[in-house]
């Protein structure tokens, strides 16, 4: 990695942590430090699963514990069992803590004030937009791809989107037991494999390697969830598919689609991969590219 680039990331944090008061043991004025109240906005009106805040914030199990149990002991939360399932918790915001929630809301207002009056309206605009390119790029650095099982049930919730928005995108509409087959065998090692992708411990993408002795690989199962296209994932999952297909010790890959998908057929065109012939029978295919890895 570019040692001034590393140099670079490194100043950005010190400055931000600095500048939104991440360095007091009292954010924004209150009595708690910022872990405490990032937890407090996290739980929100409704409640939320234990689990579920745990992954949405990255957090260590323990020290999500500590957070709510400080919580709870400054009457701002509780936390209680399932009754069907002891195993899931909920934590829930008292009515100190959802006006404790309320008043930090407005308090952050005030302190994203103070960062953008003292500049220029053309300096807030450039730095709010530099801002959300900055969250993208920062989303997409935190996705996690990794071979998976296709009987996971981060798996089989990929495949099930990826089959309802075919459905919903061919002009024909989409049945999987009409297409050529991609069945959970065959995306198994060493059949094949698949790559699920994860975003706060969300499946949010997919693709697949079906592997042929002597014969080029076919690429399948290609979804993004229309809520991180944008990142680059795409293009990620599409090289770490790639990869895994050299690694067996495949030369050529090859994949079908459909006239409806344009941002895929763009992906593929621009990743290097060339149109040719068809070469199979995929009822629901109108283009078919290769490519020489």
């Amino acid at each position: 990695m570019d040692p001034s680039k590393v140099g670079t990331v490194r100043r950005f944090n010190r400055t931000v942590t600095q500048r939104i008061g991440a360095l007091n043991d009292a954010f924004l004025s209150r009595s708690r430090p910022l872990g405490q109240a990032r937890v407090l906005w996290e739980i929100g009106p409704s409640g939320c699963d234990v689990r579920l805040l745990r992954a949405r914030l990255d957090l260590d199990s323990g020290y999500l514990s500590r957070l709510l149990r400080a919580l709870e002991t400054d009457g701002l939360a509780t936390v209680s069992q399932c009754d069907t399932d002891a195993r899931v918790r909920t934590a829930h915001l008292t009515p100190a803590g959802l006006a404790e929630r309320a008043l930090l809301d407005s308090r952050s207002d005030d302190a994203a004030v103070s960062i953008l009056s003292p500049l220029s309206t053309s300096q807030q605009t450039r730095l709010v937009t530099a801002m959300a390119e900055v969250e993208r790029l920062l989303l997409a650095s935190m996705v996690q791809v990794r071979v998976c099982d296709p009987q996971h049930p981060d798996a089989r919730a990929c495949l099930r989107e990826y089959f309802g928005e075919l459905a919903r995108r061919f002009d024909a509409g989409f049945d999987p037991t009409l297409s050529i087959s991609a069945e959970d065998p065959e995306l198994t090692p060493p059949s094949g494999l698949l790559l699920v992708a994860t975003l706060h411990a969300e499946p949010v993408a997919c693709g697949a390697l079906k592997f042929h002795p002597d014969a080029p690989a076919e690429l399948k199962r290609m979804w993004v969830a229309p809520t991180v296209r944008g990142l680059g994932l795409g293009r990620r999952l599409l090289a770490a598919l790639e990869a895994e297909a050299s690694a067996h010790g495949v030369h050529t890959v090859r994949l079908e689609t459909n006239r409806a998908l344009d941002e895929a057929i763009s992906l593929y065109r621009s990743a290097g991969y060339r149109e040719t012939p068809a070469f199979n029978d995929e009822p629901y295919a109108h283009h078919w590219f290769e490519k020489s890895l």
